[in-house]
């Protein structure tokens, strides 16, 4: 392959391209790789690397307030890089990015780490905007990658040890010859409307007050529109008409791809699953608007009755475009 996949002046106008976690533009090359492509990047002195931790990603912040994450191998010796399980996500251009699991365990109550340098959790990493677009993609990516790996280990036919093949890219049984690849969990979110109403529901283990737009995993034999209605209607006996596809997110925790959709909903009454929820309600468009702007109904001590999820989460981007779309 003589040029990238994507063009460098593109700047994609769609929804999905603009979301937390989706700017990678590395060429993966998967097709173009030998077996030796590995040790190949890993001798290249182009080659930067990730370090991941128990679901947290190096950061330094010795030249950079926002903080830097992909280093030079040297730079990530201190911190026992297993070189051997590294993965190649792709290039930049020519030069070679690898994500690679550090032999340091943040959960250890007397970690600490060097000055300068912190050990960061995916979600910190957007919500506190501590890197760029892009290098949050590859965050995505390398943390995805390393998470399967990590728990994929063993074939599922004969249960032999499998082996890293082609760059990560693929796991192979040295007993019965299966290959394994990378898993993408699809889960779609919908914000289920109904004219100038929406319906928006609280599971039981988010903060108080926080609304969001229902989801679920799909399921085997399922259309993306079949999880749509099925979701919402386990979750909240509302049933879906039209289905409309919105924008979607990969969320790397572990290895999930967040599927936004709009379902026009056939009727009003909710009957909600407890289990599933401990909340579902419809609002109206003025009151989501208000409640995003921060406004709304206000606890005893002030704080919000209601808010949304993040920005960084696909959920608040449904739900701020059908209000911007009133």
């Amino acid at each position: 392959m003589t040029k990238p996949f994507m063009h460098p002046d593109f700047a994609p106008s769609e929804t999905s391209a603009k979301l937390a976690f989706a700017g990678g533009r590395l060429d993966r090359l998967s097709e173009e790789r030998d077996e030796n492509c590995l040790n190949s990047a890993l001798a290249d002195p182009t080659a930067r690397a990730m370090g991941f931790a128990r679901g947290r990603v190096l950061l330094s912040f010795e030249t950079d307030e926002t903080g830097v994450a992909v280093m030079t191998k040297d730079a990530l010796e201190p911190f026992a890089p297993k070189w051997d399980r590294a993965v190649l996500m792709g290039f930049a251009e020519t030069a070679p990015r690898l994500a690679v699991p550090l032999g340091i365990n943040p959960d250890d109550e007397d970690f600490s780490l060097p000055e300068h340098f912190k050990a960061v959790d995916f979600r910190s990493l957007a919500l506190q905007g501590l890197l760029d677009h892009e290098t949050l993609g590859m965050v995505a990516h390398g943390g995805s990658l390393i998470a399967w790996h990590s728990t994929h280990r063993f074939c599922a036919r004969c249960g032999n040890e499998t082996e890293s093949r082609i760059g990560g890219v693929k796991r192979s049984c040295p007993s019965c010859e299966k290959d394994h690849f990378p898993r993408t969990d699809p889960v779609v979110i919908m914000l289920t409307t109904k004219g100038e109403k929406c319906l928006l529901g609280r599971s039981h283990h988010f903060p108080t007050g926080m609304y969001s737009a229902l989801a679920g995993f799909v399921e085997p034999g399922e259309s993306l529109e079949s999880a749509v209605r099925r979701e919402t209607f386990e979750e909240s006996g509302i049933r879906i008409g039209d289905v409309r596809y919105h924008a979607s997110q990969p969320w790397p925790f572990p290895h999930t791809l967040m599927i936004g959709c709009y379902g026009e909903a056939l009727d009003s009454e909710i009957n909600m699953d407890a289990i599933e929820l401990d909340d579902c309600r419809w609002f109206t468009r003025d009151e989501v608007r208000d409640i995003l702007a921060g406004g709304g109904p206000k606890n005893d001590d002030g704080t919000p009755k209601f808010f949304m999820p993040p920005k960084m989460a696909i959920a608040n981007r449904l739900v701020a475009d059908w209000v911007k779309d009133g």
